[in-house]
């Protein structure tokens, strides 16, 4: 019975032929098993064994899991002419799974080395990962021309020169796409950005650190802990702040002002300038100004009873001269850096005393902490120079006038 089974097979040759190729079949299947579970695993400890570093980024798991597809189709290419009738077309679906399979790998490989780039600590603030992503769409365009090619039976070369046409339409595809990438050659050039850089975009509502730079988008995480996506272009086409040159001198600014009650200011009576004299901070600074106008005045010989002849010193310049010593005492401020307590152009809301320093550190906690405790002592110390904080009249300020 066997016997005549297999006679009749081999009288009709479809059949003894679509037999042969099944069996081709589970034979690949078999290979891409041994390839797959044996000799990549063996590959992979061999790989682990050595002390480079180099081999565990190039043969990942994901590039030879890829690479193990090539086995099943070297099998079925080698029996193709079991279907003489389907020949050609076998030969080219092979022809193109192969191609696609590399380009996978190449891929894989790319992605393992932007990885590898972004954890390496010289490379990792450099986005890299931009130009690895385009090397990895030019290789998925080859890599397309090419199956095309081999699909129809013609030369790369011959379709590529046929997409000269659609090149207007691809560039408009893929507009955002080389915009960014230009963008990513520009901000790695002047050294714009970087991962871990504090910027702000205000268009956006971007405030926060750079976690991400790919070649599309740039990722921020907010102060708030939310993200935000901004497209690479848009960081060279639109204006922001990086504040990394603050973070790399080690200090932050204070610019903040008190505004005066102009109608306070007036000159230091003997009686002010003796209670000025208690105060630790300026007593030096009091007892030289009054010897310094006093030898002044009397070589102009000005009468120091008439206000407006001759010189003296004024509430406002000794609060102004407090604030600078009270500043210079404290330890938490930078004195190498700009160091300034200075009038601004009176205004409808009084006359603004600007604090222009530096706090020694960055953390915006710190700063924050630093800046409120200057701010909590110059406001509570102002009424001690007969001056007065301005503020526009509130609520209660009009009841109060109404009851008197």
């Amino acid at each position: 019975m066997i016997e005549q089974i297999r006679n009749w097979i081999k009288s009709t040759p479809w059949l003894d032929n679509n037999m042969k190729f099944l069996l081709v079949i589970i034979l690949s299947l078999l290979s891409y098993f041994v390839m797959k579970k044996i000799v990549l695993r063996i590959f992979r400890q061999l790989i682990k064994s050595t002390k480079t570093e180099i081999d565990d980024v190039l043969f990942t798991s994901k590039f030879l899991s890829r690479i193990s597809y090539l086995a099943p189709l070297w099998v079925i290419a080698n029996y193709t002419y079991l279907l003489p009738e389907y020949k050609n077309l076998l030969n080219r679906l092979i022809g193109s799974l192969v191609i696609f399979t590399f380009v996978i790998s190449i891929s894989a490989v790319l992605n393992s080395l932007s990885d590898y780039y972004q954890r390496t600590e010289k490379f990792k603030e450099r986005p890299i990962k931009g130009y690895i992503e385009v090397f990895i769409i030019i290789v998925f365009i080859f890599g397309f021309v090419m199956i095309i090619g081999t699909l129809v039976g013609e030369s790369p070369w011959t379709i590529l020169t046929g997409l000269g046409a659609l090149t207007a339409i691809l560039a408009l595809v893929f507009r955002d796409t080389i915009l960014s990438f230009v963008a990513s050659i520009q901000i790695s050039s002047y050294d714009l950005v970087k991962i871990g850089d504090w910027i702000e975009v205000p268009k956006y509502g971007a405030d926060g650190q750079v976690i991400d730079i790919s070649l599309n988008v740039v990722k921020i995480q907010n102060w708030d802990k939310t993200i935000t996506v901004i497209p690479t272009y848009k960081l060279i086409e639109d204006s922001f702040k990086n504040w990394r040159g603050m973070t790399l001198t080690g200090g932050r600014r204070i610019k903040r002002s008190i505004f005066i009650d102009q109608s306070t200011i007036k000159f230091c009576s003997e009686e002010m300038l003796d209670r000025f004299t208690s105060f630790a901070l300026i007593k030096d600074y009091v007892k030289q100004k009054r010897d310094e106008i006093k030898k002044y005045n009397e070589e102009k010989k000005y009468d120091e009873k008439i206000l407006v002849d001759g010189r003296k010193l004024t509430n406002i310049g000794t609060f102004r001269a407090y604030v600078t010593e009270y500043l210079k005492e404290r330890e938490d401020l930078r004195k190498d850096l700009t160091f300034m307590v200075r009038q601004l152009p009176p205004g409808s809301e009084g006359l603004p005393i600007e604090i222009y320093v530096f706090a020694k550190t960055t953390n915006w906690l710190e700063y924050e902490n630093i800046q409120s405790d200057i701010f909590d002592h110059l406001l509570a110390v102002i009424p001690q120079f007969d001056l007065r904080i301005f503020q526009n009249p509130s609520g209660s300020d009009f009841r109060d006038t109404t009851k008197n």
